[in-house]
């Protein structure tokens, strides 16, 4: 049985699988990485494979922590190398007495066998929830994520001791699904995220034509039809003369159709471009050199890409929906992710550096960008707290 010496146990699973995937980080992967970098020196490290939890010695924890925040080159060999030692130091059996266990990256607490591991090591349990979107549109994604979604989220509302979100939107989302479910809610932290500082290096772009970017996987929740469909009628239209679309993301489920329109349709060769590997230097010098941002997405847990613009000078146009509007601070444009017309004016628009636009620049001078020092003051006093009363526990920023 392991031996704690310190008081948060981070499960650090999914930051295992990007490194060892080499695959673009998402999101929810630069969460996972905020919460390593604040903890790596409170931490013991906590690795799942199919059901079977392992707990690092402090030691051990400080090798993997140092390897997982280093740069990804040779990665693979080094974990292959560090693993046999690692392995035999820590343990599947671990007690409890005081230490909180943190899973910020969705990893496999939709598993019985994961609650029946904290149980049994008498550990307090607190989960990120990033987002209900497979559970209240299960349209825009697969049957199995759908499921397993469901049972994260209801497995974390029967067992958790904590629940940790990130917007007023998702813990409404959650406490609407408890009740609608009738299981009990546990406490529930809503502390905003924080965007990357693409500011910091990288020189500004120079190009001979004005261009838009988009952030995000392609996958469907994300819209990337209306951009795609929108910028054949632009370049049909005006031709040469037509303004650039960046897509910035990898290849995600279901994006099968707008990849066969971007490698087929001549009309958008040279018009249109997909970066699937972006380095944060090369995103940060497009997104300061974009005429705006374009978020045309029909669901989404935050946004950090929206966060990243405005603190970065950049406009922003947006759908119209919830967490938009409670991240954005009154600043970008909402427009229903729907009306393809009400976008297309509003490209044309930013693309002639309309009023709105210039509206917008003015306004960013008003923006207050969340920080994760914030974040993690707020996450650190709510689990000093002793025992928590659900029915007072949803503590807002």
């Amino acid at each position: 049985m392991a031996q704690l010496t310190r008081p948060i146990l981070l499960d650090v699973t999914r930051l295992l699988a990007l490194s060892w995937t080499r695959r673009q980080a998402t999101g929810l992967d630069r969460v996972a990485r905020a919460y390593l970098e604040h903890f790596q020196h409170s931490a013991h490290a906590v690795v799942q494979h199919r059901g079977i939890v392992w707990t690092l010695g402090a030691r051990s924890s400080d090798q993997l922590f140092q390897l997982l925040l280093a740069p990804p080159t040779q990665f693979r060999s080094a974990l292959t190398a560090f693993v046999p030692t690692a392995v035999a130091r820590g343990s599947s059996q671990v007690e409890g007495s005081g230490q909180t266990y943190i899973n910020v990256g969705h990893t496999d607490f939709d598993l019985a066998s994961h609650h029946q591991w904290t149980r049994k090591s008498t550990l307090r349990s607190a989960y990120f929830i990033h987002d209900l979107i497979p559970i209240r549109h299960p349209e825009l994604t697969r049957p199995h994520a759908v499921k397993r979604h469901r049972g994260r989220v209801e497995m974390a509302l029967q067992n958790a001791d904590r629940i940790i979100v990130s917007s007023n939107h998702v813990a409404s989302d959650l406490r609407a699904y408890a009740m609608q479910e009738s299981l009990p809610t546990p406490p529930i932290l809503t502390a905003p995220l924080a965007g990357a500082q693409l500011l910091q290096g990288g020189a500004d772009l120079s190009h001979d034509e004005p261009f838009f970017l988009a952030i995000g996987t392609l996958e469907p929740r994300k819209n990337h039809r209306l951009l795609i469909d929108l910028w054949r009628e632009i370049v049909q239209r005006e031709g040469t003369g037509a303004p650039r679309l960046v897509l910035i993301g990898q290849t995600g489920r279901l994006s099968e159709t707008v990849l066969s329109d971007l490698a087929q349709r001549d009309e958008l060769r040279g018009k249109v471009e997909l970066i699937a590997q972006c380095s944060d230097e090369r995103m940060g010098a497009l997104l300061r050199a974009a005429k705006a941002l374009l978020m045309p997405s029909l669901a989404e847990g935050y946004g950090l890409p929206v966060i990243e613009a405005l603190q970065s000078g950049t406009p922003v146009i947006a759908s119209d929906i919830p967490i938009f509007k409670e991240i954005g601070q009154n600043i970008p444009l909402l427009l229903d992710p729907h009306d393809r017309a009400a976008w297309g004016t509003a490209i044309a628009d930013y693309t002639n550096n309309s009023t709105e636009r210039a509206r917008q620049i003015t306004a960013l001078d008003d923006f207050a960008p969340p920080q994760w020092s914030d974040h993690f003051a707020r996450l650190e006093n709510w689990l000093a707290l002793p025992e928590i009363e659900a029915d007072d526990a949803c503590l807002s920023a």
